[in-house]
């Protein structure tokens, strides 16, 4: 199999100390391609030192909206200003968006660093990687308003309900299916039923996101063989039609073809 992480944090300091072994588990258990959604501007650097050691690995660039803070100008300036100058090196904004989960007094600070960074995407003809954690709706609403034909992406981690799905499906956008799919009292695999496998993509947001049965443990991109096989489970298939198909969905938003 042939498969995607289209969404790993492998520049952290979780996996600091044996990031090596990391990436080789990943390649044993088929996972050809690991994108990297950026955080703020200090995670810039050790991403792109991860992306230039390890050709399999991909940077994006944007502003986490839990990273958007009063003064999140300065950060867009500077993030920008990475972007304007090393343009090749970034394969989508992200991870953006809004989240009303931590912290609910800056979301219009929230919408407009969203607002800005879709900009960006317009401008360098990019997928954007969004982040909407309790924020669903609002920020369905800003995709909305600022879509245009070339604007597509993913709505990383979903875990909302078949309407919301479908909303998300009809501005063309994907849904990053992770280890919450395996949560017992999550939902998702319900959702998931009633889903098309032409709208799905497959993602760890390692180190977070667990899925089961090592919820707990630290997420790396080569625990994707659980939500895969939860999905095929769920849809009563097999895995190799679920690798195959999230990567072919993957291949096609980023413009990959695959290495052997």
């Amino acid at each position: 199999m042939e498969i995607i992480d289209t969404h790993a944090h492998l520049y952290l300091p979780q996996f600091k100390n044996d990031l090596p072994q990391v990436i080789e588990n990943a390649q044993n258990r088929g996972i050809k391609h690991i994108y990297m959604p950026n955080i703020d501007v200090e995670s810039v650097e050790p991403m792109l030192e991860i992306a230039n050691q390890y050709p399999n690995c991909y940077a994006t660039i944007g502003l986490h909206p839990c990273s958007v803070k009063k003064d999140f100008e300065k950060q867009l300036y500077q993030l920008e200003q990475w972007l304007s100058k090393e343009t090749k090196h970034f394969v989508a904004i992200g991870e953006i968006g809004t989240d009303l989960y931590w912290d609910k007094t800056l979301i219009e600070q929230q919408k407009e660093a969203l607002k800005i960074q879709i900009d960006w995407a317009k401008k360098y003809n990019l997928p954007i990687i969004i982040h909407c954690r309790e924020s669903i709706d609002i920020t369905i609403d800003i995709v909305k308003e600022k879509k245009e034909d070339t604007l597509k992406g993913i709505f990383h981690c979903f875990s909302g309900s078949l309407e919301q799905a479908q909303n998300i499906i009809e501005l063309d956008f994907l849904l990053g299916i992770g280890g919450v799919v395996t949560y017992k009292n999550a939902g998702l695999d319900k959702v998931v039923t009633q889903l098309n496998l032409d709208n799905i993509v497959l993602e760890t947001d390692a180190p977070y996101l667990t899925p089961n049965p090592h919820r707990g443990k630290r997420n790396e991109p080569a625990m994707l063989e659980f939500i895969i096989q939860k999905i095929a489970d769920t849809l009563h298939t097999d895995s190799e039609t679920i690798a195959q198909k999230t990567t072919e969905n993957a291949q096609k938003l980023f413009s990959l073809s695959c290495k052997s």
